[in-house]
């Protein structure tokens, strides 16, 4: 290879190490001398503090009423205990801004703002807080330090200890540092310099060395497209690399398209798909498994643990039992109320040996339901039609063995008959109409009808029933009022019926019932409300299925089959409506039925 090349690439990564140095020393030294600066000045201002406040100066000036009137005694205190002991210049100043005392007996009697930074005194004067401030004396740089003289009797301030030093050691103090830096900077660069030759060739060389191995697997099955930018040692990999694009590129893309097939497939397959290794560690999470062990989508699956995953969740779950269990296995789990059937396999490699495990989750919650659901419903039914055919056979045995002779009696027997086949009548026919109403089966004859014509209408069928307990039903909605919306009259008829029955039924005699239709927000809503005894709170979201009653002996003593609120509710859907029950047990029950209000444009069939 050209030498030209090599050298190109040498003192491009020399030319980085020596900026990298000189930047870094740059900093360093900047840095350094900025700390240096810092801590003298702190040093001083803590020395001249400490000196002040050790030396009791300002509480032995608090014992004068005016400094002024004192300043001989003053100036002997200075004059034995500081000048010539005490490195800077201190000087007392009166609240007038007059020179009591000084170290430097030349200022004694002269006015302080004409020598010193009068703003300084002043604010230390007003705030009583000590301050600071840089300043020149002549040619020499020097720092300010002024504190509060308080008289002990009144506490207000009677002047100022105002301190002035030297700056000149410490500034030839920071120049010498700044010269020391600047050698050792130099020093470390030209150090860089070889040390960068020599980390140059070590990076070359094996570069040389890839290249050359790069070359003979281009006549293998490998092949990577790189770019070619340059001509150097790079430049020339790069251009190794690209004779290799074309006998591989063909099998990257099928790799590539086979990996996406896969990855779509797990994103978005309904079933959850968890994978781990045999050691336990997990590999793969699909979206669905996420959402349904609720993990958030953002966390890597490396950083998640099969125990707290999915092992706590399930005994036979646990890592043991999968790691020991060789033939895999299928389980139930439960998060919340919702039910998950999970089966897990072991997974090998291409050669047949066992690498992980993998988990199949599904939620069965819904079919569950549905298999209760109709377990229940046979039961119910089976239930229901026992007891009034039990009783129809007792009775008609009785009749039938002639052990009954009295008419009256025979005539009772036969009316129980009588009624209890009626009561298998009402159910037949409720499950007939469920039956129709689940498939859709059931006729509707939609036409616009004022909602407030059926509501009054199937109060008029109950008036006897109201009569009968002596309750009182109060409208809440105006005579005349005309609200439209779109239903099967005879059918919506029976639910106002059903639920205005209910109320009846559930309220005790001399009880109240309010009925009232209004519009809101593009709706139409009927409300019942009674102050009956009212619904648990723990029976309210079951009060709408099939066969459930709060009160199961109170509800067939009143003739009920248990479908009347279920049908209620399959015929209100049908209407694109929705039915709600508020309830308090011994406070009563409302409940609420909403429509959409009718759109007259175009439409027919009006009432």
């Amino acid at each position: 290879m050209p030498k030209a090349r090599h050298s190109s690439v040498q003192w491009r990564i020399v030319l980085i190490y020596f900026m990298l140095v000189f930047i870094a020393m740059t900093f360093v030294s900047v840095f350094l001398l900025d700390r240096i600066e810092v801590y003298q000045l702190a040093s001083l201002r803590d020395n001249i503090k400490n000196t002040v406040s050790e030396s009791n100066l300002l509480d032995s000036l608090g014992n004068y009423g005016s400094l002024k009137d004192n300043a001989s005694r003053i100036q002997q205190v200075l004059d034995s205990g500081w000048t010539g002991s005490f490195g800077s210049e201190l000087s007392v100043v009166d609240s007038d801004l007059t020179v009591c005392a000084s170290t430097n007996t030349n200022l004694s009697g002269r006015n302080a703002s004409e020598l010193f930074d009068s703003d300084l005194i002043v604010s230390t004067l007003v705030t009583g807080e000590d301050g600071e401030s840089d300043g020149q004396s002549g040619d020499i740089a020097v720092k300010n330090f002024c504190y509060r003289v308080a008289s002990k009797e009144s506490g207000t301030a009677t002047g100022v200890v105002y301190v002035r030093a030297d700056l000149s050691s410490i500034n030839s103090f920071l120049s010498q540092s700044r010269r020391i830096f600047i050698q050792g900077t130099l020093l470390a660069l030209i150090v860089t310099i070889g040390l960068g030759f020599i980390l140059a060739r070590s990076i070359t060389v094996p570069i040389n060395s890839v290249t050359e191995s790069v070359e003979k697997m281009s006549r293998g099955d490998f092949s990577v497209s790189v770019d070619v930018r340059s001509d150097d040692e790079i430049g020339q990999l790069a251009e190794m690399f690209n004779l290799l694009r074309e006998k591989l590129d063909a099998t990257l893309s099928e790799i590539s398209n086979e990996k996406n097939k896969l990855g779509t497939i797990l994103e978005y397959m309904g079933d959850g798909l968890i994978a781990i290794d045999l050691d336990g560690s997990v590999i793969h999470v699909n979206p669905a498994a996420r959402a349904m062990l609720r993990i958030d989508m953002s966390v890597p699956a490396e950083e998640l643990s099969y125990t707290e995953v999915l092992g706590h969740l399930e005994k036979n779950l646990a890592i043991e039992t999968v790691q020991e269990n060789i033939e895999g296995g299928e389980t139930t789990f439960t998060i919340g109320e919702t039910i998950y059937a999970t089966r897990y396999d072991r997974f090998k490699d291409e050669n047949g040996n066992d690498i992980g495990i993998v988990f199949i989750m599904q939620d069965i919650t819904e079919r569950q339901k549905l298999e209760d659901m109709q377990t229940d419903f046979v039961a119910n039914v089976s239930h229901e039609l026992k007891t009034p055919l039990t009783n129809i056979k007792s009775y008609a045995e009785t009749l039938l063995d002639g052990m009954v002779d009295d008419p009256e009696t025979q005539a009772r027997f036969l009316g129980i008959i009588d009624s209890e086949a009626d009561r298998m009548n009402r159910l037949v026919k409720d499950l007939l109409q469920l039956s129709r109403l689940d498939h859709s089966q059931e006729n509707m004859l939609f036409k616009e009808t004022n909602i407030v014509n059926i509501v009054d209408m199937a109060i008029f069928k109950e008036d006897i029933a109201l009569k009968q307990k002596d309750q009182q039903l109060t409208k809440l909605y105006p005579e005349n009022a005309d609200i439209r919306v779109m239903v099967d009259r005879d059918k919506f008829e029976q639910v106002v019926l059903n639920v205005l029955s209910n109320a009846i039924k559930y309220t005790d005699e001399g009880g109240k019932i309010m009925v009232n239709v209004y519009e809101n927000h593009g709706t139409a809503q009927i409300t019942v409300k009674d102050n009956g005894i009212g619904i648990p709170e723990a029976a309210l979201p079951r009060i709408f299925e099939r066969f459930y009653r709060v009160d199961k002996a109170r509800s067939r003593a009143m003739g009920g089959t248990g479908l009347g609120l279920a049908i209620t509710k399959q015929i209100v859907e049908e209407h694109n409506g929705t039915i709600e029950a508020e309830s308090r047990e011994g406070e009563g029950t409302t409940m609420r039925i909403t429509l959409p209000l009718a759109n007259r444009k175009g439409q027919r069939g009006i009432e």
